[in-house]
């Protein structure tokens, strides 16, 4: 995830994964991988698409189609 001795490029994928654990998996109890899966991939694909950030001023995805257009 980072290169050695740089901790500046681990600190987006710790705050992806945080908000993860944060949003759909601190105190829910799952009976099956196979529905922890689903939640997690839905939980993606709605943090990528519909989620607004704050610094991007839209969804990730938006901004990588603004940004490439």
């Amino acid at each position: 995830m980072s290169r050695k001795g740089n901790c500046f490029d681990n600190s987006p994928i710790e705050n992806f994964f945080g908000l993860l654990k944060q949003e759909m998996y601190y105190g829910v109890i799952y009976t099956s991988f196979k529905q922890l899966k689903q939640v997690i991939e839905d939980w993606i694909h709605c943090y990528n698409h519909h989620q607004i950030k704050t610094k991007l001023g839209c969804s990730p995805i938006r901004y990588r189609e603004w940004i490439t257009a």
